[in-house]
């Protein structure tokens, strides 16, 4: 896992969420100073726990935050599928519903 790539998308995700290094560290259990060494030391080395904390916060996949996933849309995407799939089903049907009418809006 290359600084480059792991700690360059942890502050790109957390800047573009308007979250400071201390938001990032108490969504996720951390440190500030341990979210700062992720960004910037080399090389990180967070537990798969953080990693999936980290992730979930920042909603995207661990694979796109250690770089095997490319395009952030996909993660993204990805990562709301997981959030959705974890849903009451009831949620589910209200969220189908939903897009289904945004969807309509879109072709007007």
């Amino acid at each position: 896992m290359a600084t480059a790539i792991f700690g360059k998308r942890i502050k790109e995700l957390r800047t573009k969420k308007g979250m400071t290094l201390d938001d990032l560290a108490g969504a996720t259990g951390s440190s500030k100073s341990y979210i700062w060494e992720l960004e910037n030391k080399n090389p990180p080395r967070p537990s798969a726990e953080k990693l999936s904390e980290i992730a979930a916060v920042l909603e995207v996949t661990t694979d796109y935050l250690i770089g095997r996933e490319t395009t952030l849309e996909t993660a993204e995407d990805k990562a709301f599928f997981r959030e959705y799939s974890n849903m009451p089903q009831a949620t589910r049907e209200k969220i189908r519903a939903m897009a289904r009418l945004l969807g309509s809006d879109a072709k007007e």
